[in-house]
């Protein structure tokens, strides 16, 4: 007889072991039977609840984009105006959270899984599709009609920056990308101002 929302907590206990393999291979490469076996649980049961090795890599991802959204609006409730919530966004891309040795693996992976996976794929695409979003609300009263592109300028120096710190695997660099991030936002609204 199943326990009584026992789901919920055996879920939520296979995609931190999702996370947790990956992060030690530093690969995709793993079994559902190493996922299992470190949440404490059967391969039969892993595959009950998610279905494949796909499906259990997926919610590992939507997990690690959850928390980093959380960290995102977080910071941006602090903030008082346009500028500081660019600021915010930045930090919040750069948090110490961010570049634990599973989460960069988690994040490098899910973009070689997207370039193959549609639902990985789609993803990515909600992923840069809020970034952009959250960067353009704030630089269309501080820039106008130019937003759009600095938008893709800075969403792009964000994911370059962390892809760059993550593979140096020193999170200490994660102060020294979020100073060139922050730099960036400010030769951007110079350029702004100037033209």
């Amino acid at each position: 007889m199943p326990k009584l929302g026992a789901e919920p907590i055996r879920r939520e206990a296979l995609v931190k072991a999702t996370i947790a393999e990956i992060g030690a291979s530093g690969s995709l490469d793993v079994t559902v039977s190493r996922i299992a076996r470190r949440a404490g649980m059967s391969s039969a049961l892993a595959h009950h609840y998610f279905g494949g090795k796909e499906d259990i890599f997926l919610a590992a991802m939507r997990h690690t984009l959850t928390v980093y959204g959380a960290e995102v609006r977080g910071a941006l409730v602090m903030a008082a105006d346009p500028r500081e919530r660019l600021e915010a966004i930045v930090r919040a891309s750069f948090t110490t959270s961010n570049f634990r040795k599973e989460t960069v693996a988690c994040w490098l992976n899910f973009y070689v899984l997207a370039q193959k996976n549609e639902s990985a794929g789609r993803l990515l695409t909600i992923y840069r599709r809020r970034l952009r979003s959250n960067l353009l609300h704030d630089l269309r009263p501080l820039v106008g009609v130019a937003a759009p592109a600095v938008a893709e300028r800075l969403a792009a120096l964000i994911d370059g920056l962390y892809l760059r710190v993550g593979l140096r695997d020193d999170a200490d660099l994660a102060a020294e990308a979020t100073a060139l991030a922050l730099g960036q936002i400010e030769t951007e609204l110079k350029t702004a101002v100037e033209s």
